[in-house]
């Protein structure tokens, strides 16, 4: 099975081919450009290098969020478009446990965290076990302190991986480390291995997927704020 992966949940904007487990191409970037401007151009390079015809694509695995409101809305876009006109499946991936898939090694908990602004981030906690993923915290929204007393609550040591330059400039904890770029940053090809398992949407079910944003964008919340009476009903 040939998967197309794409990930446009940060400022890095990564999209692969696996074909039954295997890399076939993976492509990151992060140079600046919105991924309204650098995807699809990504995308053609990509299969021009492979030399797969975009046709042959038996389903497509997209990372749904949290994330960057605007980052997900154009991938989502992006890869139902093409799931429709290409007659193929569609499965929406969760962020953060696709960023799991990066570091597939037992006896560390995982710790994939993205930029909620405000101070706040998106979190969920990762584990490895007997070739499972087993997510041992679901994902919220926390603050900055709160998160750092959450990563000191395991028995075990704690990866931290995503957005999580805001975090290094503190002192961590002992325990606490931080992956390095290669397996720190979203992965194509991690959102395809999450998909494995997932039931693909096919015909007009591929637009039935939906972002995860968690919380509301600053719009919502400031016509939440000059409207609080509609609020309440």
């Amino acid at each position: 099975m040939l998967t197309l992966a794409l990930d446009t949940a940060t400022g890095v904007c990564t999209v692969g081919l696996v074909r039954d487990g295997r890399i076939l191409a993976e492509y990151s970037v992060s140079n600046g450009l919105t991924h309204s401007e650098g995807l699809m151009p990504q995308l053609d390079q990509m299969f021009v290098r492979t030399g797969i015809k975009k046709e042959e694509t038996d389903r497509i695995a997209v990372s749904i969020g949290p994330g960057s409101f605007t980052g997900l809305r154009i991938g989502l876009a992006a890869a139902e478009a093409m799931a429709y006109a290409w007659h193929c499946g569609i499965c929406g991936v969760n962020t953060l446990e696709a960023m799991a898939y990066n570091i597939p090694v037992e006896g560390v908990t995982l710790a994939p965290v993205l930029d909620a602004q405000k101070g706040n981030f998106y979190t969920a906690f990762y584990a490895w076990k007997g070739g499972e993923l087993q997510t041992l915290q679901p994902v919220e929204m926390v603050g900055a302190d709160a998160l750092l007393q959450q990563l000191q609550s395991f028995g075990t040591p704690v990866m931290l991986m995503g957005e999580c330059h805001k975090l290094k400039q503190r002192v961590l904890p002992a325990g606490i480390s931080v992956a390095p770029d290669p397996l720190r940053l979203p992965k194509a090809s991690s959102v395809a291995l999450a998909a494995e398992k997932m039931d693909a949407l096919e015909g007009e079910g591929v637009f039935s997927l939906r972002p995860y944003y968690i919380r509301k964008s600053e719009a919502e919340e400031l016509w939440d704020k000059r409207h609080p009476e509609e609020k309440k009903e």
